[in-house]
């Protein structure tokens, strides 16, 4: 009987510290802000920066001079066909990039979307009435961190919730937006700096996709970012940012929207802190990853209304999906 007793005591004590534990507390339905259950976040990473070029396609990085983005492709990992949501245009995707979810999740079905005009409501939404993005999620989980965007792109400032980031600012021109982001940079170091621009995009509704003058404007983008990761080296943070290098899509022609690997399929770069060398990524990857890895490499956890996962295998320590399917094709 006193060995019954005491097994049953045992048995108790055990399940009272699995509910004490994080797991436990999630089993018991309690959570805390920020808290992450199953793995750690990657080591060093203090600062992200994102570097978002509208209209930049695989083979425009392939075909330009893009030093730079060669440089973060040597010395970092890349996925080159992490698929955008349909159809491929712009508001879509910006917003499934920051948003953590497509377009059936957070309403933003076309570039005519706006907040008090738009025909599918967000699933969950937040005070203002928007689908909740990284900004938002980090400024809840980490009042005092710093949050900031620079677009060239007017209509990307229509996407975020504006009580979620410090710094807000739209700039008519590609240089006038790096110029103004790298200050910000300097200055503020932010723990999420988010840059936007769009001259990519119009050379190639004005000229075409592969048209020389397209292949000039990725130059002109790659020259943008080696600025950008000089800055990151004047303000002291470059060995503890990582810096993600993303699009909305690609295009065909002088357009873009339809359901193409050219048009649907862009160029994830992953680069600095915490970041293998030389990496190729294996699992599949899709544009509203995006927001997930920025949560999981600053330690945040995403809202369940998210459908976006981190692309962890880019990170030291992490490996690929145990359960990765890559297809029967050769």
């Amino acid at each position: 009987m006193l060995a019954k007793i005491s097994c049953a005591l045992a048995a108790a004590s055990l399940l009272l510290t699995a509910f004490h534990s994080p797991l436990g507390e999630a089993l018991a339905g309690e959570r805390r802000p920020g808290q992450t259950l199953t793995d750690d976040k990657p080591k060093g990473i203090e600062h992200v920066i994102v570097i978002g070029v509208d209209g930049l396609s695989p083979d425009g990085i392939k075909m330009a001079e893009t030093p730079n983005i060669d440089r973060m492709v040597a010395s970092g990992a890349v996925k080159w066909n992490v698929r955008t949501v349909l159809t491929s245009a712009s508001s879509q995707n910006w917003a499934s990039m920051i948003m953590g979810a497509g377009p059936e999740q957070h309403g933003i079905i076309n570039n005519d979307w706006e907040l008090n005009k738009h025909t599918l409501p967000p699933i969950t939404q937040e005070a203002d009435g928007r689908f909740p993005t990284i900004f938002s999620i980090l400024h809840r989980a980490k009042p005092q961190a710093e949050i900031g965007t620079v677009y060239h792109w007017g209509g990307f400032g229509r996407l975020f919730q504006k009580n979620a980031v410090n710094y807000d600012k739209h700039f008519s021109t590609e240089d006038s937006t790096a110029a103004d982001f790298i200050q910000y940079v300097k200055t503020k170091k932010p723990v999420l700096g988010f840059v936007h621009f769009d001259h990519v995009d119009h050379a190639g509704h004005h000229d075409g996709h592969g048209s020389k003058l397209y292949y000039e404007s990725v130059a002109k983008a790659d020259s943008l970012i080696g600025q950008i990761l000089a800055g990151l080296k004047d303000a002291g943070i470059a060995e503890k940012t990582l810096v993600i290098l993303w699009a909305d899509h690609g295009g065909i022609g002088k357009g873009h929207g339809g359901a193409t690997p050219q048009e649907a399929e862009i160029a994830g770069v992953f680069y600095g802190a915490g970041v293998k060398k030389g990496y190729s990524i294996q699992q599949q990857v899709y544009t509203y990853d995006l927001a997930s890895t920025i949560a999981f490499a600053l330690g945040v956890e995403q809202p369940y209304a998210w459908i976006g996962r981190p692309v962890k295998p880019v990170f030291n320590g992490f490996g690929e999906p145990k359960n990765l399917w890559l297809g029967e094709k050769p």
